[in-house]
């Protein structure tokens, strides 16, 4: 299993402590870096970097890591703009960037910066019709599309990305109903976030099947989950952790009580030991990536201890 690393880009990130993290990141041998892709969430205004321009940085700054959005709503941007990015991060990448997709979920931020929020079936609709839109765009020649949201007519997308038409997405989410076939059917890799390991095993179950539905193996799918874990080498670092992520969410207690109601809903949580025997389970079940929240831009120290201290354990 690999370590990677997620950033909340709304949180507070700026360009030089972005640039920090990424080449860090790289020095200290991490695979990936992942980013959400979000104006603001949960009422916090505070800076944001644009998600692909931070992307394209990261291309010029790093060698080696892996990179993108976990994820990129559909509703932001269209397919068309999507596409064409990609396409250009991508080369300008040698092949690193991922796009992540899913459906958008937080309406307020629609809402506040007048991005219309359709219902869920029509997002889920949407996010269909546009991975076939950014398919298309990235396939050989001129492409054409007509569907009910999205339109192509002739339209020649150049440059394409490096593996043109197969260039790997990655979707987001867990849900059973439409997330879990559109990650079967368009899907490089399925990524999910903060599930305990029962249900992780049975969205695994309806993934799979989703799969064999359509013929495709399901091995082929590749599976990553990221993790707001609360985690640290000894106590002192973990009731660090804890307490800076329940000053960011608002919550008051012992971090002990918030940690022991955060595993209950998911969250991987405890001292490196019993880090290990859980990533262990998700191991068994074929995750082959853990994208653990970087919260603290500031302190160097977890990262340093992902990648020098839990990484070699489970590797």
């Amino acid at each position: 299993m690999q370590i990677g690393l997620m950033v909340e880009g709304q949180n507070g990130l700026t360009w030089e402590r972005w640039i920090h993290i990424i080449k860090s990141a790289e020095q200290l041998g991490f695979p990936a870096v992942y980013r959400s892709d979000h104006f603001y969430i949960f009422g916090k205004q505070e800076d944001s970097l644009e998600a692909y321009v931070s992307f394209a940085v990261a291309a010029r700054e790093t060698k080696s890591i892996r990179f993108g959005p976990l994820v990129t709503p559909i509703t932001f941007r269209s397919p068309v703009d999507l596409g064409r990015m990609a396409a250009q991060i991508n080369l300008l990448s040698e092949g690193r960037f991922i796009l992540g997709l899913g459906s958008g979920w937080y309406q307020p931020e629609h809402d506040a910066y007048g991005i219309p929020f359709p219902g869920l079936k029509e997002r889920f609709d949407r996010l269909e019709e546009g991975i076939e839109v950014i398919k298309a765009l990235w396939g050989e020649g001129p492409a054409s599309y007509a569907g009910d949201y999205y339109q192509l007519n002739e339209a020649n997308c150049l440059p394409k990305p490096t593996e043109g038409a197969d260039t790997p997405i990655l979707i987001g989410g867990a849900g059973r109903k439409r997330t879990l076939p559109i990650a079967a059917k368009y899907g490089a890799e399925w990524n999910c976030m903060n599930l305990p390991v029962a249900v992780y095993r049975r969205k695994l179950e309806a993934v799979e099947q989703s799969c064999h539905a359509l013929g495709r193996d399901p091995g082929s799918l590749r599976r990553s989950m990221a993790s707001f874990g609360l985690i640290g080498h000894d106590q002192g670092m973990l009731d660090r952790i804890t307490e800076y992520q329940m000053k960011q969410v608002g919550q008051s207690g012992s971090p002990a009580a918030y940690r022991e109601t955060m595993s209950s809903r998911g969250f991987i949580t405890g001292l490196t030991n019993e880090v290990v025997d859980q990533l262990s389970e998700y191991a068994e079940l074929g995750v082959a990536e853990i994208q653990f929240q970087h919260f603290d831009y500031a302190w160097d120290e977890f990262p340093s201890y992902l990648a020098g201290e839990l990484a070699p354990r489970v590797a």
